[in-house]
């Protein structure tokens, strides 16, 4: 374990040293002649302020605004289209950081967006610029939108190697892929109690006025507990002490937090597939165990299963983000108990997943699938070989 954490330790300088390269910027740089504006979504402390400034350094003429700052939110509040022109247009970039804190930016960005400048806007905001639906709305057809997700493996592997990534891979299941866990892991455990108890609920328990915290913090915890399993509202409500509707409301607003994302199950209507299942999944592993308060090593965990084939669901799902992927993700589960992890359908062809830590761990698929889908293709990820499923 020594030797683990001197290693840990050894790529986290290296890593600091060296400037991450976020997969989204060409995607986004390859956005620019469309000439609207481009908005990055995505939960707090995942990097977004510091892409901003990247993206920044390709114009000369740049102008960045940071909504967390009184006077530069007035900047943006209740201005004609004149205004905003002559605001925006003299500059070659002009950059909006947590637009989210703007009184009625969807308006603003839309009046933004009517103007089809030669300057590239780009705003950047955390979850509840989508739960308001301040952009949404007024701006349809005017925005180009992103999410920027904690950092992926490919990236770190881009900056270290895959060979040194491999050697993480515990650790990532661990602590997860936000930054400054990432660069930082000496601090990785009060960084993450930090940032669930005082960032990530944040969003959530603003919207709406929400009455009952402890409820939603309750909630957080049982899916963490079911990683990988089909919930049920109806327990839940029970564990929780809430009503189904509810859970259902809260699992919603978890979603566009960025905390969770959900599976549907896959079927085609043939007979004995659970047809309106869903599985839950946390979005980084580490926010996943410390809303749990377990950081014990894998060896000394239970559910080192379910922490491998989070961290694997959520890898595919940011990969596929990144690379503008538009393949549906679902799992796939019978009445008498058989199951696929992953189900993958990119323009009706079907990729079947299983994940196993261990190599020697076999997997079979189910003969039922196969006999309803036989031109599927079935993959078994374990740790050995899990580099082309997210390249």
């Amino acid at each position: 374990m020594v030797i683990r954490e001197i290693f840990s330790i050894f790529v986290a300088i290296k890593m600091q040293l060296i400037m991450i390269h976020r997969i989204l910027q060409k995607e986004l740089e390859s956005a620019y002649g469309r000439r609207k504006v481009i908005t990055i979504l995505g939960p707090r402390q995942v990097g977004k302020s510091t892409l901003l400034s990247e993206l920044a350094t390709a114009g000369t003429r740049v102008r960045i605004l940071n909504c967390d700052n009184e006077d530069d939110r007035r900047l943006l509040i209740d201005k004609t289209s004149t205004e905003l022109k002559n605001l925006v247009e003299p500059h070659d970039f002009f950059l909006i950081d947590e637009a989210q804190r703007v009184k009625n930016i969807g308006l603003t960005l839309k009046m933004i967006g009517d103007l089809h400048l030669d300057t590239h806007v780009i705003v950047t905001g955390s979850s509840s610029f989508d739960l308001a639906d301040e952009i949404n709305e007024p701006a349809t057809g005017r925005l180009i939108e992103y999410n920027l997700f904690p950092f992926s493996l490919p990236e770190l592997a881009a900056t270290t190697s895959q060979v040194e990534e491999g050697r993480m891979l515990e650790t990532r299941m661990i602590y997860g892929l936000y930054p400054e866990v990432v660069t930082q892991p000496e601090y990785a455990k009060d960084t993450l109690m930090n940032l669930v108890n005082n960032y990530l609920y944040r969003d959530a328990l603003a919207f709406q006025g929400l009455r009952k915290p402890d409820a939603l913090i309750k909630l957080v915890r049982a899916l963490a507990l079911q990683i990988g399993s089909e919930v049920s509202y109806n327990e839940l409500a029970l564990t929780v002490g809430i009503d189904k509707v509810t859970i259902e409301n809260y699992i919603n607003l978890l979603e566009k937090c960025f905390i969770i994302f959900r599976l549907n199950s896959f079927s085609r209507n043939v007979r004995n597939e659970i047809r309106k299942g869903k599985k839950i999944y946390f979005v980084d592993n580490g926010v996943r165990n410390a809303v749990l308060s377990h950081f014990a090593p894998l060896e000394l965990r239970n559910d080192v299963g379910m922490l491998w084939e989070n961290l694997m669901v959520s890898e595919r799902v940011k990969r596929n983000a990144y690379h503008r992927s538009y393949a549906q993700l679902y799992f796939w589960r019978t009445h008498d108990q058989k199951e696929i992890d992953l189900i993958e359908d990119k323009d009706g062809r079907l990729t079947a997943f299983e994940f196993k830590w261990n190599e020697r761990q076999k997997a079979r698929i189910p003969a039922s699938f196969m006999q309803n889908y036989p031109n599927s293709e079935f993959i078994v990820i374990n740790k050995d070989n899990f580099w082309p499923f997210l390249s």
